[in-house]
């Protein structure tokens, strides 16, 4: 994967402070496991066709997703055919399918030829009683589940404890302790409707380590309804997890999960700690997906965002020239356009910088009766000026 050279990162020096790059190991890289096409549809109004979720897992993996989910096979024939197609694929990435702890749903992967699947059930209490499932029928789903995936083809298996951030901890461990010893090879914290504080995901984390041993790999699966999601993968990184789970653009139910690219953006230009992603690609999977899904982002989203690297504002514009001033990491990282537009906010330098962009030559003591009019037809338009709009002004004054 490529990783962010130190030298395009202009972060504050007080990041390098103990008590903030203390706690991570730095030795292993994180991964990712991507549920885009599971969890991800599940934002409302959102449907994914077949062609559209093998566009996706495509790209997914050549950003360098480690693990794509491909979805739930007993949903639809649609999804059916989703997996299918993308099993055959041979892609780069781990193709995982998701099942609940019913049999029916594992023997649709085990016929589709499924060797990853990620198994889950309800653990805390308040689920438990929604479902109408006793602890006792949880352990036994748990166990049988795991039992007939293993015993029939499936390679590995992933335990994923529904809403584990809620649940009576003596309860999860008595839960995780089951998956594994009827044959789970790793095990999911599950912030289902991410009500855990990022300080507790660090805790939490550390406890589950401790129970299921270093060789067991631990997940992290975290929503975002406090605006906390990309801090709470962070958290769990720092508490020891191998893989975060997530969404492109943090799609998802409610506020959605946690944004796998915003997660390593963060990791790799603030913690200095390596990810399995290559972020240069992230703009170019973020817009197959909105389109994909008829949605789209907050134009000032991170990583995303279509003018996260636009500038309007003439105080910003005198300083476009060193973006180290204005910027905290290289457009370069995201493979983003830097850019000059012009608005009701345009000052002098962002008339100059046009101007120079667009090949156009304009004496100097001209530039603010061109910016007078920038102003007055922006403000007016209620948006932004086009180039064709400026060059029109400008020729007024060549």
């Amino acid at each position: 994967m490529t990783q962010v050279s130190r030298d395009q990162v202009w972060t504050s020096p007080l990041n390098d402070q103990p008590e903030v790059q203390d706690g991570f190991n730095r030795d292993k890289t994180v991964r990712f496991y991507d549920t885009t096409l599971r969890d991800g549809e599940q934002s409302v109004g959102v449907c994914f066709t077949p062609d559209e979720k093998f566009e996706i897992a495509c790209k997914l993996s050549d950003l360098g997703i480690s693990r794509i989910e491909s979805g739930f096979p007993r949903v639809s024939a649609d999804d059916t055919q989703a997996v299918e197609r993308i099993l055959a694929a041979g892609l780069d990435s781990e193709i995982w399918g998701f099942a609940r702890c019913v049999q029916a749903d594992l023997d649709a992967h085990i016929e589709l030829g499924t060797e990853y699947t990620l198994i889950e059930i309800s653990t805390s209490d308040l689920k438990m009683e929604a479902y109408g499932f006793t602890r006792e029928k949880v352990l036994e789903r748990v166990s049988g589940s795991v039992k007939h995936a293993k015993d029939n083809g499936i390679k590995k298996v992933n335990f994923f404890a529904v809403d584990s951030t809620r649940s009576d901890l003596a309860f999860l461990r008595d839960v995780y302790g089951t998956a594994l010893e009827a044959g789970a090879d790793e095990v999911s914290v599950v912030d289902t409707i991410g009500a855990l504080a990022p300080e507790a995901v660090e805790s939490l984390i550390g406890q589950v380590k401790s129970w299921v041993g270093e060789d067991v790999l631990v997940h992290w699966h975290g929503h975002n309804d406090f605006g906390l999601a990309t801090a709470s993968a962070i958290a769990a990184v720092r508490g020891g997890a191998d893989f975060i789970q997530g969404t492109i653009n943090g799609m998802g139910e409610r506020a959605g999960n946690a944004d796998l690219c915003e997660v390593a953006l963060a990791l790799q230009c603030l913690y200095n700690v390596p990810v399995a992603i290559d972020l240069s690609k992230a703009r170019e999977v973020s817009s197959l997906v909105q389109q994909a899904g008829g949605y789209t982002v907050d134009g000032w989203k991170p990583v995303v965002g279509e003018y996260l690297y636009t500038r309007e504002s003439g105080a910003v514009a005198n300083q476009f020239h060193i973006p180290a001033a204005i910027e905290p990491y290289s457009a370069d990282i995201v493979a983003a356009d830097r850019k000059i537009v012009l608005g009701k906010k345009s000052g002098l330098a962002s008339v100059a910088l046009k101007l120079e962009e667009l090949g156009l030559n304009v004496p100097a003591d001209k530039h603010g009766d061109i910016l007078s009019e920038v102003k007055e037809q922006a403000t007016a338009a209620q948006r932004l000026m086009s180039d064709d709009e400026f060059r029109a002004v400008v020729a007024r004054y060549s």
